[in-house]
């Protein structure tokens, strides 16, 4: 591991589950888990996982080292394993915050009443805000998967989706926007898109690229880098002939 990778990167909640451990095991264990986190960001998921499972390896009992696994696992498709490492956090940390998470494993394991089963626990009713959102989107996810629109934008019609500019609001907005579109709700979801784009200021989503598929813009790539914006169900102008 890098020299400038200290372990000290990590927020304090980590660091108390830290010191049940020795001090130098802390401070290896704190030093992988910040690993795990550079390398998921770098889309280099093979390197996270060796990390994830030494810490694991280090420190089976610290919810964040398994959470951590979690996160990978579920990041490579693996369900299975990913929902098992989640429900380890939530008996050793009491917390439900990983929920939404275990919902969609449940999902992408193919078990759609299980996840509508375990999104409608006591447990549900614990989390925070920015859980809920997500819970929502799973949630919403889970339904259009079975073919049930109507109970998919139902799903998404939780308080936070009218708010303003707020983090994770966006992606709720999106969720309800898509799913009016797939309702054949045109106009309200291009209503919807343009919320989107007001408040995805990192353009986390492809709202833009979906309002300009709804106004008939389509973009050319020229192969240099630059795109070429064309009207759908116009012919391209052609090129003036040289003289």
């Amino acid at each position: 591991m890098p020299d400038e990778v200290t372990g000290k990167e990590l927020d304090r909640g980590v660091h108390q589950q830290l010191r049940t451990l020795s001090k130098e095991n802390a401070e290896g264990v704190a030093r992988h888990l910040v690993m795990v986190s550079v390398f998921l960001e770098a889309d280099e998921v093979e390197t996270a996982l060796a990390h994830a499972e030494t810490a694991v390896r280090r420190a089976g009992r610290v919810p964040a080292a398994r959470e951590a696994l979690g996160m990978v696992a579920y990041r490579m498709g693996d369900f299975g394993r990913a929902l098992t490492e989640f429900r380890t956090v939530r008996r050793l940390s009491g917390s439900s915050h990983l929920l939404p998470l275990m919902v969609d494993c449940e999902r992408g394991l193919g078990r759609h009443t299980r996840a509508l089963e375990l999104a409608a626990s006591p447990e549900a009713k614990e989390l925070g805000d920015a859980e809920r959102i997500e819970l929502a989107i799973v949630v919403s996810g889970v339904r259009r998967d079975l073919g049930q629109l109507d109970a998919a934008l139902l799903a998404l019609q939780v308080p936070a989706l009218k708010r303003g500019r707020k983090a994770g609001v966006h992606r709720l907005q999106y969720a309800y926007a898509d799913t009016l579109l797939a309702l054949g709700r045109t106009d309200e979801a291009r209503e919807w898109f343009l919320r989107v784009v007001e408040g995805d200021a990192d353009g986390e989503t492809d709202a833009v690229e979906r309002l300009e598929e709804l106004d008939g813009v389509a973009l050319t790539d020229l192969g240099d880098g630059e795109d070429e914006v064309e009207l759908a169900g116009e012919p391209p102008v052609a090129d003036e002939p040289r003289a």
